[in-house]
């Protein structure tokens, strides 16, 4: 008898198979049978009318810090999410030096937006190398299985002290060192190593961040280790500047460790045409044997702006930055009084103070075509007729005006895509889907806390690619859940997991496709320190099963915590072994 028969539901076993009819058997937290009509249960879960479906594993999260204090890793798990992996974009927080603790907190602050006050209520600090930190997330309960990579900047900053923060070169005993902990990392069970290599990226001082100038020969002095143990995978963030010395490097990285290299693939405004010349490179790096690929976001990564979030508008004048210390109902109500709105709305923006700014932040003062209404549920997808400008001059307003106004609503967001967006669709990320260069990423789960929440994309992509789509062709729902589920766990080496199969890991979620619905994001308070952050609640997620333990019930949490830390490597034996 098995464990738990989940019976007569639609099965979407992540492999890109079209969907089809039967139950899944669970014995022992793995799957048992897949399809057909299993023997009988020691519990029965009637699934006619969902989708079954693995687990979502999403690769690219920043719950390095909430890892510490949050068991439930929220909001990915309310979104089915079962896996997150963290340490990318080159922040982390081992190894670090007693002494370096604040400058890694400021660099998160300032790479990811998660405030130094949190970081420093959540986090325990019980370690100082990678080992130890890998150490101490395996004693933490959890709901969800977590992975960790190595990250350039906590390593730089541990081995050269100030001098990686001033952004001085590497010297040769410096990068011996990072290479040897990088191979500390990654026999302590690290599934890769990452790297910061934009502007986007500065510290809360304005200051870009110690990796972002690093030359090749530290980058390949480093990477190297992922061929000394033959693991991992090499992740980077760039401007791509300078895109020839970006993708030699690259190759050669590829080359040389045979191990696979990726990077964050996204359109911009100033360069329309980028994401194709860099998505041509990985095509012709990849005709000849190398592994280099692209990781893509399924929705354009935007801001949302308002009252409480970390731009809007009008943050940059004067007036309103005198009431963002208040708390936001009063911070409300003092924006209603006509001679402030009438005060902010005269004002210039501080030229000062914009050009602190990251220069996508910079836009937030002025690029008023690009702000967009989101409603609810929200539009990722919104036409020209809901941007501001365009509400600005059917009703013969200032588009200042129509901003203030909005944002003073109750729960009312304006939404920027910063990236993602050239064309005023989804175009260029349907050309993405298609493409079997691209990785699906970039949730940001954990990151931006006041700014962005995307951690509800692995939910989006089905709602939005599979159902509502208006302004362009839709995906089939077998193509969107292979995209997050065996593609992103074959991809860094989670062998166990991704598919429903008999012998994997029984990681699933039961899903009421007709009435799967993302919600408004809303802010609340309820991180250490009384952090605020965003968060996107979701319906329809029936059951989520974590190694074929039930996690949740029609979103509630059922108080079980059978998550664990990953090690790369040992899953793949604990498979071998259960086999």
């Amino acid at each position: 008898m098995h464990d738990i028969v989940i019976r007569g539901g639609t099965i979407v076993d992540g492999t890109g198979k079209a969907p089809f009819a039967g139950d899944v058997a669970i014995a022992g937290g793995r799957i048992a049978g897949v399809g057909g009509k299993a023997a009988p249960g020691k519990r029965e879960i009637d699934a006619a009318g969902l989708l079954v479906t693995p687990g979502w594993v999403d690769v690219h999260t920043h719950y390095d810090g909430q890892a510490m204090w949050d068991p439930l890793i929220t909001p990915s798990s309310w979104h089915g999410v079962t896996t997150v992996m963290f340490g990318n974009c080159g922040v982390g927080f081992a190894p670090v030096k007693k002494e370096h603790r604040g400058a890694l907190m400021d660099l998160m602050e300032g790479v990811e937006e998660i405030p130094n006050p949190v970081l420093s209520a959540g986090l325990s600090w019980d370690w100082e190398s990678f080992p130890q930190f890998m150490d101490a997330l395996e004693r933490r309960p959890r709901a969800i299985d977590i992975c960790a990579q190595a990250a350039h900047l906590p390593t730089r900053v541990y081995v050269m002290g100030d001098r990686a923060v001033r952004r001085e070169p590497a010297t040769a005993d410096d990068i011996v060192e990072m290479r040897r902990l990088t191979v500390e990392a990654l026999r302590a069970g690290a599934f890769g190593f990452t790297t910061s290599r934009t502007d986007s990226h500065k510290t809360p001082d304005g200051e870009l961040v110690a990796s972002r100038d690093a030359d090749d020969h530290e980058l390949l002095g480093i990477g190297a280790a992922l061929g000394i143990t033959g693991s991992g995978a090499f992740g980077m963030n760039s401007d791509f500047d300078d895109e020839e010395f970006e993708l030699r490097w690259m190759r050669k990285q590829a080359r040389e460790t045979g191990r696979p290299v990726w990077f964050l693939l996204t359109d911009r405004y100033t360069d329309p045409q980028r994401w194709r010349r860099l998505i041509k490179a990985v095509h012709e790096a990849r005709a000849e044997g190398l592994p280099i690929t692209a990781q893509m976001a399924g929705r354009p990564i935007g801001v949302m702006m308002g009252i409480g979030t970390a731009l809007n508008p009008f943050t940059v004048r004067p007036t309103y930055k005198k009431l963002e210390s208040l708390p936001i109902e009063e911070q409300r109500r003092r924006l209603r009084d006509p001679q402030v709105r009438a005060q902010i709305l005269a004002e210039t923006p501080s030229e000062a103070e914009i050009a602190k700014l990251a220069q996508f932040r910079q836009e937030v003062a002025k690029a008023f075509d690009r702000f967009f209404t989101m409603g609810n549920p929200p539009d990722y997808e919104p036409g020209p007729e809901k941007s501001v400008a365009v509400i600005a001059a059917r009703e013969r307003r200032a588009p200042e005006e129509v901003a203030y106004d909005y944002i003073l609503e109750d729960g009312q967001y304006l939404y920027y895509p910063v990236v993602n967006y050239v064309t005023g669709d989804h175009a260029p990320i349907l050309e993405m889907l298609n493409d079997p260069a691209c990785l699906l990423g970039l949730s940001d789960g954990g990151a931006h806390c006041t700014s962005i929440v995307d951690s509800g994309v692995p939910t989006f992509m089905l709602t939005h690619w599979s159902r509502d789509r208006a302004r362009g062709p839709k995906l089939p729902v077998e193509a969107l859940v292979k995209r997050q589920t065996s593609e992103t766990a074959d991809f860094f080496g989670l062998a166990d997991r991704g598919r429903l199969a008999p012998g994997l890991r029984a990681d699933v979620n039961l899903i009421d496709y007709a009435r799967l619905k993302v919600q408004k994001p809303e802010l609340v308070h309820d991180m250490p320190a009384g952090g605020r952050r965003f968060v996107q609640k979701v319906d329809g997620y029936e059951a989520t099963f974590v190694a074929g333990t039930q996690i949740y019930a029609r979103g509630e949490h059922t108080g079980a915590l059978p998550g664990r830390l990953v090690r790369a490597g040992r899953n793949e034996q604990m498979l071998h072994a259960a086999e």
